[in-house]
């Protein structure tokens, strides 16, 4: 019964969509004004009949419903219950209910906020909003049916994927869905505006709150895909320039440009073209990401095993929500008045630059990405670019970006520089150039491409602290009566998003320059050198988990002094209904680096291989992802609370 109810809703969330997108292009053309207000609420309707479905969808896995296909192929009786919920969005299906899910609350999100703009305007956004829920929801119903039923309902079902049974997997897919379809609310504004000419500062100071969400939630997405790869998959790293990671990097590299664009419109009304082509772009690569996700047109442990049918109707969907909006833009873009002139010394022109850098390197990504995929179709060559390409391409790129965020906050709107900037250069300057001699006297194995790269964080984090000192110390000096009340005031949230990239930038170069690797054939009570320090494997035991029989090994790190400093216990992991063999991971984490061993294959007789690694840093790479989203975070929430105040003015 539950199940034919969210079928239903589903059903009944595709009707509200379409009627979604018409009843406002017919209120535009037509006097009936009404239908604008209607609007909003349809989008509310649209995204409770979505929840309940979904919700259903959640139901059917939590009570391990085989009548159901989907449950029945990704679940199991004897699965924890975290990863029976989780194996709800665990699969194509669900996962796209999950997406269209997002999709809808973000519009019932706007119907019920920001009571400020336009309503005309505001329905019309929704209305875009609803083309784009309309085409998805044909697919989930008519290709990619959560609910379809089994004739022979099985005894038990055939489990998730083992390497998906994990906390890292279950959050990762929401955050980034979340971020995805924060950028098509983004598009949605870009797209309305182009309709009807609605180009100011409101316009870019209303959209900017959604971009921040959406910038948030990618950076946090793509945190945790990286950290569960990291711990999960036994390999070592965390970034390994796989398709579908690069298919959720290039839409925050769009949207990072974006977010910057969408400022300039919002205190200079500058830009204004460029930001809605970005709003365009960034979606577009969302969808992109789908398409590669789901094609089935490349193989990795990130994808769903689709049929090439589906990716074909993801690719009409891509054209069809893509292609009318750039001939618009290509027809009203270049009417799209600047007011005023774009001086060379600016925050404007700063602001530029970052954009075409984070743009050349999405284009990087993009042909990386793509190049070996279209080869391979047009030739049958197969190919694969990796690390190397990207570290000669990708890198220096961003090498010029983190230079730049180190001059463009000293920088002012319209023209010139902020006083005492050039005394905070010369100052960042000389500390870079300091400490890198030291670190250069301190180890001579260093390239120069490790060189330049630790210069540049030094430069951006010398900068940013010299800022800070520099803002506060002045507000002292100005502000002694009310020092603290306008301290909360200063730009915490920029400064908390750029020193997040100095500690992503310190682990990300820590764990690529130092790391210590070894891999050695061990009987127990042998010992092998990782660095400085020494492991030794004490023991291997079985252990029985929910739904798995582990092999356990025993492994202990001594320092040069022979202290014992830590334990660390690999696994290896056999699930019997899914027949499958996974690795687990051991990792010691500590702040200056991590200890990091997996068990191989082996017995006892010939030995057991073991890798292990020390990975200086490597920490530090996700504490600069939560900084960095804290202070998207931060910034959204100053600009929620400034349109909350805009309402409280209106109505006294």
């Amino acid at each position: 019964m539950i199940t034919e109810l969210g079928h239903f809703c589903l059903v009944l969330a595709f009707v509200l969509s379409v009627s979604q997108f018409v009843f406002p292009i017919f209120a535009l053309n037509s006097n009936f004004k009404q239908l604008h207000l209607i609007t909003l609420k349809m989008s509310l309707l649209n995204a409770i009949c979505v929840l309940l479905s979904f919700m259903s969808l959640v139901w059917a896995f939590i009570v391990s419903d085989f009548s159901v296909a989907l449950v029945a192929e990704h679940s199991h009786s004897s699965k924890p219950m975290i990863y029976k919920i989780s194996g709800t969005w665990g699969n194509h299906e669900g996962s796209l209910l999950m997406w269209i899910l997002i999709l809808s609350i973000f519009g019932a999100g706007l119907a019920l906020t920001q009571k400020t703009m336009p309503i005309s305007q505001k329905s019309l956004i929704l209305g875009i909003q609803g083309s784009i829920g309309s085409a998805f929801l044909a697919f989930c119903l008519f290709t990619s049916n959560p609910f379809e039923r089994l004739s022979n309902i099985p005894l038990d079902g055939n489990g998730l994927n083992p390497v998906l049974q994990d906390i890292g997997l279950a959050l990762h897919p929401p955050t980034l869905y979340v971020g995805y379809v924060g950028l098509s609310l983004a598009f949605s504004f870009a797209v309305a505006a182009l309709l009807i000419n609605t180009f100011d500062k409101n316009w870019a100071r209303y959209m900017r709150v959604w971009v921040q969400i959406a910038w948030c939630a990618l950076t946090l997405g793509i945190g945790l895909g990286s950290w569960w790869a990291y711990y999960e998959l036994g390999w070592g790293g965390w970034w390994f320039w796989d398709p579908v990671e690069n298919a959720s990097l290039m839409p925050w590299l769009a949207a990072t440009a974006l977010l910057h664009s969408v400022i300039v419109v919002e205190q200079r009304e500058q830009l204004k073209s460029w930001t809605v082509l970005l709003a365009i772009i960034g979606f577009s690569l969302s969808l992109l990401g789908t398409f590669i996700v789901r094609s089935g047109l490349l193989t990795s442990v990130h994808s769903f095993a689709s049929d090439p049918t589906r990716g074909l109707f993801i690719l009409g969907i891509l054209i069809i929500s893509i292609g009318p909006p750039l001939i618009l833009f290509a027809i009203r873009g270049p009417k799209l008045k600047t007011d005023g002139p774009l001086v060379l010394v600016s925050r404007e022109t700063a602001l530029i630059a970052n954009n075409f850098l984070l743009i050349c390197a999405t284009i990087v990504v993009l042909i990386g990405t793509f190049y070996p995929i279209a080869l391979e179709m047009t030739t049958g060559m197969k190919i694969t670019v990796g690390p190397p390409f990207f570290e000669a391409t990708f890198n220096p790129i961003m090498g010029l970006l983190v230079i730049i965020m180190g001059v463009g906050p000293f920088m002012i709107w319209k023209q010139g520089l902020m006083r005492k900037t050039k005394q905070i250069w010369m100052f960042g300057i000389g500390i870079t150039a300091l400490t890198t001699f030291i670190i250069i006297q301190a180890s001579t194995v260093l390239s120069i491409g490790a060189i330049v790269g630790i210069s540049t964080v030094i430069w951006l984090g010398a900068t940013i602290i010299c800022d800070l000192v520099f803002k506060v110390r002045t507000l002292k000096r100005n502000n002694k009566s009310d020092f603290w009340q306008r301290l909360i005031h200063l730009q915490w949230s920029m400064w908390m998003a750029h020193f997040g990239v100095v500690i992503f930038l310190i682990g990300a170069l820590g764990e690529s320059i130092f790391k210590n690797e070894t891999v050695a054939r061990m009987h127990i009570g042998e010992q092998i050198q990782i660095g400085a320090d020494k492991a030794e494997l004490k023991s291997l035991s079985t252990r029985t988990g929910s739904n798995y029989e582990a092999l356990v090994a025993t492994l202990h790190i001594i320092d040069d002094q022979d202290n014992h400093i830590g334990t660390l216990n690999p696994e290896k992991r056999i699930y019997p209904v899914e027949r499958q063999t996974t690795t687990e991971a051991a990792i010691r984490q500590k702040l200056t680096h991590d200890y990091y061993a997996v068990l191989g294959d082996g017995n006892q007789t010939d030995g057991y291989t073991i890798r292990l690694y020390r990975k200086p840093f490597v920490s530090w790479i996700w504490f600069g992802v939560l900084l960095m989203a804290s202070g998207a975070a931060v910034s959204a929430l100053k600009n929620i609370n400034y349109h909350k105040k805009s309402i409280k003015v209106l109505k006294s």
